[in-house]
């Protein structure tokens, strides 16, 4: 261990010892979000040694973070929340890496980036966020702590872990369909007192170290609740849905995670149109499969996966842009990023390679 003189306070406390800090120290633990809960949560983990910790948020800071999100200051507003909390936090403690993600977690790369993962920390604030989180959690068997916040009130719980061999308890288990959008107000609707994601992201901090370390009692199929104009809290029993569909890839990959963004129209095209497209000098053809993914191809002009889209998008030239994936569902997805960020015209191969070999 580089410095026990770091964690000497809570190495000496009844049942956590050099044991439990060995198990921070080899544990890796993905926060998705950097906002209100997502900055406790982050800075408390890296307090206490978590050793590999990512941290995905494509948002940049803004005047309105401020009275909740206490990592970031005046003078960084403009710039990318995941930079600022990973630079502060490797000052804080160099015993811990720090993986950043300045993008948003989607259907696309939610699978690659969560499997890498032992734990999952769901600091989002919009429900299909939090959904995708849980589907993909489940697909993995990835435990996760789900955390939210509104107005005076909070809400813990610890998803996805099996006691007594009985199935594990999921967030589905809790609300089966993601709400239609405008169906729950958000916290820049709603609003929220600026301490309470502060008490709630500890709180998921405390759940997630007791996960890690198997000291105490976490929040498994117990939905915590806290009031804090009362100061008072209760909590909820969960019990499993046996009407839940299972999940499977096909079944996150297809899904309606209704996005809260603006929606883009991506045309897609034929297999017939892709043919005669892809042989224009002004058509750039676009792979955005994972680089192990089969079958192996020769009429793409290149390929940027999906989890490597955001950081190679100055990549992709200034052209219209034809993208292909395996089914058809992610390369309408990078469509809608490089629409977004670099406003050229772009095409997504309906039904990907599966029609295109079919």
């Amino acid at each position: 261990m580089a410095d026990k003189d770091r964690y000497q306070r809570q190495m000496i406390l009844p049942a956590f010892g050099l044991a439990a800090q060995e198990k921070l120290l080899a544990a890796k633990v993905l926060i998705v979000g950097m906002g209100g809960l997502g900055c406790p949560v982050l800075q408390y983990l890296v307090g206490a040694g978590v050793g590999q910790i990512g941290i995905m948020d494509a948002d940049t800071i803004s005047l309105s973070n401020l009275h909740r999100q206490l990592l970031f200051t005046e003078s960084e507003i403009g710039l990318s929340k995941v930079d600022q909390a990973a630079a502060k936090m490797r000052l804080l403690n160099a015993d811990v890496t720090i993986e950043q993600y300045p993008y948003h977690l989607n259907q696309s790369n939610a699978l690659t980036i969560i499997s890498a993962y032992d734990l999952i920390i769901d600091a989002t604030d919009n429900f299909p966020a939090k959904y995708l989180i849980n589907d993909v959690c489940v697909l993995l068997n990835k435990p996760f702590v789900f955390g939210a916040v509104s107005r005076y009130e909070g809400q813990v719980s610890v998803f996805n872990i099996a006691v007594n061999e009985e199935r594990a308890i999921n967030y589905r288990d809790l609300f089966s369909e993601v709400p239609k959008h405008g169906e729950v107000p958000s916290c820049a609707e709603a609003g929220v007192i600026g301490v309470l994601p502060g008490i709630i992201g500890a709180m998921q901090a405390a759940e997630a170290i007791k996960c890690i370390t198997g000291i105490g009692k976490p929040l498994i199929g117990r939905l915590y609740h806290y009031d804090l104009l009362q100061a008072r809290g209760f909590e909820i029993a969960i019990t499993a849905n046996t009407n839940n569909t299972p999940v499977n890839e096909k079944i996150i990959l297809e899904n309606s995670y209704v996005s809260m963004d603006d929606e883009i129209d991506i045309p897609e095209i034929t297999v017939t149109e892709f043919n005669q497209m892809r042989l224009l000098p002004e058509v750039f053809v676009l792979d955005v499969r994972e680089r192990n993914e089969y079958p192996p191809i020769d009429f793409s002009d290149a390929q940027i996966p999906m989890s490597e889209l955001q950081t190679k998008m100055h990549e992709i030239p200034e052209k219209e842009i034809c993208i292909i994936c395996h089914q058809g569902i992610r390369s309408v997805y990078a469509a809608e990023q490089i629409s977004k960020q670099r406003n050229l015209k772009v095409y997504s191969l309906k039904g990907g390679l599966t029609a295109f070999f079919k």
